[in-house]
């Protein structure tokens, strides 16, 4: 049984549009032969491929097709240029990476924008947690991924980037508010402090080395990176910041740094532009982060 590139295709393009309707705008074909088309390959597969809902949800067969669909664009894009013809917007190939919020607004984008200015690449950043960035691997929704696991994803390489450096800070005013008295396990549990998201631990893994559960303890969400270190900033809370971020105006609280190492996981395919993706990424790792 062989796979059609061309309806392989048409099922990551549902999935990165969310809907047949927006998949078609960007094939530039009508709905109805999206339609046909992914009702076509599920036949042959005997499998369903798209829940359609909206957006739409790929089931297990259908993350493998993304996966295949992808890998394809990649390796027709290598035999172009192999072959002199890369250029022009039919060209051009969209690369999915998934990053940690931290490492995008530190770090993560002088590379690309590198990237973009030597090759025809439309990037499509997926952020999430550190912790969690290595399941976007998995599901085919990305091509390579900074993730804080050091264990390779089945059919993946990985290769160490460095160590992202957190430490606990407030503004100057908040600190004068709310450690006068020294900060201590007392002062802590009162403290509100700014968790990025709910699967957020770094603030709880630092209490918890300072002899406080974070059970109880005031927080404020703020999921965005750039504002996550604003919030702290303005003296919405204290919170663990990049040292990558931290400015003259705010106060370490002491205790230990946390140290996040961080890894490069991408597809083991042999790609001459997946590798200078990974090498550019590297340099940047190199300059920037800690070992």
């Amino acid at each position: 049984m062989k796979i059609d590139p061309e309806l392989a295709a048409t099922v990551a393009a549902v999935a990165d549009e969310g809907t047949l309707d927006a998949a078609s705008r960007m094939l530039r074909v009508t709905p109805s032969a999206v339609s046909q088309r992914l009702k076509a390959l599920e036949e042959q597969l005997g499998r369903v491929l798209v829940v359609r809902t909206k957006p739409v949800q790929l089931t297990e067969a259908g993350e493998a097709v993304v996966r295949l669909a992808r890998q394809i664009a990649l390796l027709e894009h290598d035999a172009l240029a192999g072959l002199g013809l890369e250029g022009g917007e039919a060209s051009r190939t969209r690369i999915p990476l998934a990053v940690n919020a931290d490492s995008m607004a530190t770090w993560f984008l002088s590379p690309l924008a590198r990237l973009s200015a030597a090759h025809d690449l439309d990037f499509d950043l997926h952020r999430d947690d550190q912790n969690f960035t290595a399941r976007l691997l998995e599901s085919g929704t990305v091509m390579a991924a900074v993730t804080s696991e050091a264990e390779p994803v089945a059919g993946c390489s990985v290769a160490a980037l460095g160590v992202l450096e957190y430490q606990a800070m407030a503004e100057r005013g908040f600190v004068e508010r709310w450690f006068g008295a020294g900060v201590s396990p007392e002062t802590l549990a009162a403290a509100p402090f700014v968790d990025f998201d709910r699967r957020d631990a770094l603030q709880h893994e630092w209490l918890a080395s300072m002899g406080v559960p974070h059970q109880g303890v005031p927080r404020h969400y703020v999921p965005a990176s750039a504002d996550y270190a604003l919030a702290v900033r303005l003296g919405l809370g204290w919170g663990m910041v990049p040292l990558l971020q931290r400015e003259d105006g705010l106060v370490p609280l002491g205790g230990p740094p946390l140290r996040v190492s961080l890894y490069w996981q991408q597809w083991n395919l042999r790609s001459a532009l997946l590798d200078t993706i990974a090498a550019e990424i590297a340099i940047e790792a190199r300059r920037v982060l800690a070992t």
